[in-house]
């Protein structure tokens, strides 16, 4: 019964001791605590639709030991991102682009997610801007084009069809060279 009661409580105490040994050894880390951001948001401005534009967020190792990144994950597919594939070491910095596909018109905001190695957390990055028209795109894309010229109701002259039988007259468009044609519907 003496030796049980002596192996239960060596166990207990070797977990115990293992368990805090463990903690102690292995924190868990924020990404604050090891990356730090040039700055976490990214203004484009202006850009013109169907450019895609290119935001660079420099992230700087703070930490004491080489800093990874695991992922950078765009949260829509009208981003693309990369990022820098090597350890990072302590006190330089890395990269990651997050490159925007700018279809649609209108104000945008985008977020792009980020792991580093050994970290519980995840990082948030953001790019925004404002995709607009691009006139001389639109002006290149109908070189050419010529204006339409619309036929107003003064613009017409009464034609009578001489070999029906029923010798209606017909309304018929004709282009004049500025000058105003009527004539007389005439009725046989």
């Amino acid at each position: 019964m003496k030796k049980l009661l002596f192996s239960v409580a060596a166990l207990a105490l070797t977990t115990g001791l293992f368990a805090q040994d463990k903690t102690a050894e292995d924190p868990k880390k924020k990404s604050d605590d090891v990356a730090k951001f040039k700055t976490e948001s990214i203004d484009l401005g202006k850009i013109m639709q169907n450019n895609a534009t290119t935001a660079i967020f420099e992230v700087t190792n703070i930490g004491k030991e080489p800093l990874l990144i695991e992922q950078a994950n765009p949260t829509c597919g009208c981003t693309i991102s990369d990022y820098t594939k090597e350890p990072i070491a302590p006190g330089k910095m890395g990269f990651i682009k997050a490159t925007y596909n700018a279809k649609n018109l209108n104000l945008f905001e985008k977020h792009l997610t980020v792991k580093f190695a050994g970290c519980d957390d995840m990082k948030s990055i953001t790019i925004k801007g404002e995709v607009i028209v691009d006139p001389n795109a639109a002006a290149a894309a109908a070189p050419d084009a010529k204006p339409v010229e619309t036929l107003t109701p003064a613009k017409t002259e009464v034609l009578v069809d001489k070999t029906a039988p029923s010798k209606t007259a017909t309304k018929v468009p004709v282009k004049t060279s500025g000058a105003t044609k009527t004539a007389p519907v005439k009725k046989p």
